[in-house]
């Protein structure tokens, strides 16, 4: 069997974790920020994990994610 190659826009925009959830960054977050509420902004900042139906596409796309 041929080896896989990673996609490398998945591999620069998730992360998994330990339990193997895939973590993301949020959006709207780089410009227009002065309309944006103080606490809209900080919550931005955190990381979402990604639901389990678009989890198992993004580990298809990151082959050292199986």
């Amino acid at each position: 069997m041929i080896k896989l190659k990673t996609n490398s826009g998945a591999k620069k925009r998730f992360k998994l974790t330990k339990q193997g959830k895939v973590k993301r960054a949020n959006a709207c977050k780089s410009h227009l920020l002065e309309n944006k509420t103080k606490k809209r902004k900080r919550h931005l900042k955190k990381a979402s994990i990604e639901p389990i139906s678009m989890a198992k596409r993004i580990k298809r796309m990151l082959p050292y994610a199986s």
